[in-house]
């Protein structure tokens, strides 16, 4: 019945708001897909660490930027999103839809 299928705080923001957040120069994309998705398109100036090897400690720091966990459809981020919040790290915000959401608001795509 809980709407919020984690547990963590797991902040969601839409295509759109990441948009102008990356237009506004406040975000920093990191992409938890594997490799050959992320090279078959992403989401522009995005920085890949697969889940697999995902580790919050080598999450890029940007001052000033909120660092926005995405992958194909929100499961993955949430997941590596749990790994940040166990490792105490303050990343709390991924793309809601994932890349799926990203594409089908027709937004730029890096290949």
């Amino acid at each position: 019945m809980n709407s919020n299928s984690g547990k963590g705080p797991h902040r969601e923001i839409s295509a759109q708001q990441l948009a102008a957040m990356i237009d506004d120069g406040a975000a920093t994309v990191v992409d938890v897909r594997e490799a050959d998705e992320f090279a078959a398109g992403h989401i522009p100036g995005a920085v890949n660490m697969p889940l697999s090897t995902f580790r919050p400690s080598n999450l890029p720091v940007e001052p000033g930027k909120t660092l926005v966990l995405n992958c194909q459809g929100g499961k993955r981020s949430a997941m590596a999103l749990d790994k940040c919040g166990a490792a105490q790290e303050s990343v709390d915000t991924h793309l809601a839809g994932g890349f799926a959401g990203w594409e089908a608001a027709k937004l730029p795509v890096e290949r």
